[in-house]
């Protein structure tokens, strides 16, 4: 097995009052799910065996009846040793809970921008304004870096006042663009094309397993976990038994299974074929 040669690494930092606490080597499952839209990305996070002491601090800390509003954030990485842990995840712990024991497992649940969803903004653009100008604004208001990567084009008369977090939505809702949130980045970029300098070629040979699935904008693919996917990104399909999958095609949702200890070590893509345009190829 590959976990003879090349020892996974799965790490999470949970932070709270400032402090990233990171926790690695102890028995660690991890379910994420990311969207190439408004969508929140969400992760669960099983951890076990804490110390009480730490587990009673995450349980109050993260308790919807703490009025703390100071952020209680989420990081995860994962790899092998061969390559090194890369930042799949970044968000915010609305739910804690905690099973019973002998393995006493602490889950959390986390969401891209929960934090933001009790922060407001408000600005207004000139009579007429660009594509990026918004963007600009909208990830200021977010507090968070700007990857724009959409043909430009000009916006009449555009205001905001609302949730942070669902400046993301109005952003997206300006036409043949994809906004989203992902790696601690507002990303913008044109619906129909990949990101810029993303690629990996996926075949049986590079990790694919079982056979790739239509769904009604192109496939999804089960594949062992790879540092080269990026939501919004391009991936090449070689498949043997199903040729006609075959192709090149833009990641929209890309989801992880990890575990530290069990077999779970993989990435399921659903991905649309490469010039998919609203239902037409």
């Amino acid at each position: 097995m590959a976990d003879a040669f090349d020892p996974r690494i799965v790490r999470v930092g949970i932070e709270v009052q400032g402090k990233l606490r990171i926790y690695e080597g102890l028995a660690i499952n991890i379910q994420v799910q990311k969207f190439c839209n408004p969508l929140q990305n969400e992760a669960q996070v099983q951890i076990a065996n804490l110390s009480k002491e730490v587990r009673d601090y995450i349980l109050t800390e993260t308790s919807p009846y703490n009025r703390n509003r100071t952020r209680k954030r989420c990081v995860i990485w994962a790899g092998r040793q061969s390559f090194g842990a890369s930042q799949i995840y970044s968000g915010d712990i609305f739910e804690a809970t905690v099973s019973q024991p002998p393995d006493i497992v602490l889950t959390v649940k986390c969401k891209t921008g929960w934090f933001l969803k009790g922060s407001m903004m408000s600005f207004g653009l000139p009579s007429v304004a660009t594509l990026s100008d918004v963007a600009k604004q909208t990830a200021v208001g977010m507090g968070l870096p700007l990857q724009f990567e959409a043909t430009n084009k000009n916006i009449s008369n555009y205001t905001y006042t609302g949730s942070a977090a669902k400046g993301v939505d109005s952003l997206g809702a300006l036409g043949a663009v994809d906004a989203y949130v992902d790696d601690d980045k507002l990303i913008v970029k044109d619906k129909n094309k990949p990101l810029n300098n993303t690629g990996n070629t996926l075949s049986i040979d590079t990790g694919l397993i079982g056979i790739p699935e239509p769904n009604d904008q192109g496939v999804r693919i089960k594949y062992l976990f790879d540092p080269y996917s990026k939501l919004g990104g391009q991936i090449t399909l070689k498949s043997q038994l199903n040729p006609s999958l075959s192709g090149s095609y833009i990641i929209y949702k890309l989801s992880y299974d990890l575990a530290s200890r069990d077999t779970a070590f993989y990435c399921i893509a659903d991905c649309r074929r490469l010039g998919f345009r609203y239902g037409l190829y």
